[in-house]
């Protein structure tokens, strides 16, 4: 695995937490504060990014750009 590939699915791991932490907290907590709802927002946004990537057409398209530049190296000796 690439030095990339981890730090990505690191940030996506961390993205996740803090979106289900920072959710679970809002929820307990019940304060719904404006500055909350920005960071809510902002934690949405995040999510959805990571998850659009990983499940995506992004990942499909990044899978095969990695497969096609692993056999241009193959047939290049």
């Amino acid at each position: 695995m690439k030095t990339k590939d981890l730090y990505m699915y690191i940030l996506g791991a961390l993205i996740a937490i803090g979106f289900f932490v920072v959710l679970f907290f809002l929820i307990y907590q019940g304060k719904f504060e404006s500055t909350i709802n920005l960071v809510i927002g902002t934690l949405i946004t995040a999510f959805g990014t990571v998850v659009g990537y990983f499940f995506g057409s992004s990942k499909g398209s990044s899978d095969k750009n990695n497969l096609i530049n692993k056999n241009q190296n193959e047939i290049k000796g």
